[in-house]
């Protein structure tokens, strides 16, 4: 089991889930360098860790999620530094993409710019009734540089991402959930217990089944259908190799109501 500190980011572990948190509250968490390293440190240790099924991801404090990326450290980019920070952002993202557990974001707060890009990046977003979402760099100048443009438009449509990245505006949980960007809207001191419960009933679930469902879905929105089918019938086939296949048909046939206990082979 590894233990790591980071300088941006508190970490902790219990009954197989992670609550990762980013800890700028004075900056009220925006992303530079230093979180993105960050996140990717702390990701890859949790994978070598083991035991992790289930992860939420959240920020510092009462009033941010991630407000943005750091402009002030972002201010003095040439075009090669900027280049390597927005890709950077999308290594995070693919990281986040490829690991074996899902990622939940607990959306407390203000996530604009980056911080969407941040929720994006994960499996699910649950979103406080005080979160604020948006795409607003275009009135700074830039463009989205983590994946705004693009997972934006796979999650909410084209149409609406157009208009949220190219009038700039910001929207609450409320409408974030009626596009689609939030997944469940629950009461700012509900939150977290709420995004807790949901990763503890993934970590009961088998976790080689829930990584292949994981990855089915995520590759499969970016491939055509004819191979995203092919692609399920490979993981479904997968899954009849493991134990936990066996035990868990087998309990069920033997009592429906009976506990599965999965452990991951």
């Amino acid at each position: 089991m590894l233990e790591r500190t980071y300088e941006t980011v508190l970490v902790a572990v219990a009954d197989a889930v992670a609550t990762v948190t980013i800890h700028r509250p004075e900056k009220l968490n925006a992303l530079n360098a230093r979180v993105v390293d960050d996140l990717r440190a702390c990701f890859a240790d949790l994978v070598d860790r083991g035991d992790v099924r289930a992860a939420v991801l959240t920020g510092a404090g009462e009033k941010a999620f991630v407000a943005g990326a750091d402009i002030a450290a972002m201010a003095t980019m040439n075009s090669e530094e900027a280049a390597r920070f927005a890709r950077k952002g999308h290594e995070l993202g693919e990281q986040i993409a490829a690991l074996p557990f899902p990622v939940i974001a607990a959306v407390n707060g203000f996530a604009l710019g980056g911080g969407t890009e941040l929720a994006l990046m994960c499996d699910l977003i649950y979103a406080s009734e005080k979160a604020k979402f948006g795409q607003p760099e275009v009135g700074l100048g830039v463009i989205p540089g983590f994946g705004g443009t693009q997972r934006l438009a796979r999650r909410v449509g084209v149409g609406k991402a157009r208009e949220l990245v190219l009038v700039g505006a910001t929207i609450d949980a409320t409408e974030a959930l009626a596009i689609g960007l939030a997944d469940r809207v629950f009461a700012p001191d509900a939150l977290l217990a709420q995004c807790l419960d949901a990763a503890q009933k993934i970590a009961k679930h088998a976790p080689l089944a829930v990584a292949h469902a994981k990855r089915a879905l995520h590759v499969g929105e970016n491939v055509a259908l004819g191979t995203a089918k092919e692609l399920e019938i490979q993981a479904f086939a997968l899954c009849f190799a493991t134990e936990d296949q066996k035990s868990g048909m087998k309990t069920f046939v033997e009592n429906p109501r009976a506990p599965r206990v999965f452990v991951g082979r």
